[in-house]
């Protein structure tokens, strides 16, 4: 069975950093293409980045030049590095993977396994 465990969550001053974790477990990461999405409140969930199983990356618009994705396939985590946050990067952040697809994108139609999320506050 599949599971992601996000962590590293929390209440961050604007301008501060957060590293959130996804612990994998049931199935070789290796496989995989992981995206990173995001849910505010009364927002859509929207995609943050992507690293394939071979290591390409990629961005949103709004996220691009301050987050950071990265994997260890060795320890089955995911990463995702936060720097400059700002109050609108405030929603709950889930993992997600798919091993269907050579490349990763940030559409979430595009991934078949879900985290349960981490809390991410940015305010003063």
């Amino acid at each position: 069975q599949l599971r992601f465990v996000e962590s590293g969550g929390g209440l961050v001053q604007p301008g501060g950093s957060l590293r959130l974790s996804c612990a994998t477990s049931g199935f070789k990461l290796y496989i995989y293409n992981i995206g990173w999405f995001r849910q505010a409140p009364g927002k859509e969930r929207e995609g943050v980045s992507c690293i394939s199983r071979s290591g390409g990356i990629d961005y949103s618009d709004a996220t691009k030049g301050r987050f950071f994705v990265s994997r260890d396939n060795v320890k089955n985590m995911a990463y995702l590095q936060m720097n400059n946050l700002k109050p609108e990067d405030t929603a709950v952040y889930y993992c997600a993977a798919v091993s269907r697809n050579e490349y990763c994108t940030i559409e979430q139609t595009d991934y078949d396994y879900w985290g349960q999320g981490t809390q991410v506050t940015v305010s003063s």
